[in-house]
């Protein structure tokens, strides 16, 4: 079984940055997709960057320039590192580990911006 925690959310100013963290218990970590996505009130979860297993990454154009994911297989951890945050950038943060065909998530960690 794959559990999911994440940390680093917090309150931010914008213009500000923060980095969240999701550690995965179990053996399936190094060969897996790791993604976060995150949610808005009133919003759909999205997408907001993965990475391969090989190191690939892929971004949100929302986020492109601004966050940058990266993983570190020996600590099964997963980073988000988010740099000039906006207002919009409020949400719930998830982290997920796609392996197969099944999905994990993590229980999410909140990040606003405000001033």
């Amino acid at each position: 079984q794959v559990q999911l925690v994440e940390s680093g959310g917090g309150l931010v100013q914008p213009g500000g940055s923060l980095r969240l963290s999701c550690v995965a218990s179990g053996s399936i970590f190094s060969i897996s997709v790791m993604g976060w996505y995150r949610q808005a009130p009133g919003k759909q979860r999205e997408l907001v960057a993965t990475i391969t297993s090989g190191g690939s990454t892929n971004y949100a154009d929302s986020v492109v320039g601004r966050f940058t994911i990266s993983r570190d297989n020996a600590k099964n951890t997963v980073y988000l590192q988010m740099s000039s945050l906006k207002p919009e950038d409020t949400a719930v943060y998830y982290c997920n580990l796609a392996f197969l065909s099944r999905d994990y998530w993590g229980q999410g960690t909140q990040v606003t911006v405000s001033s």
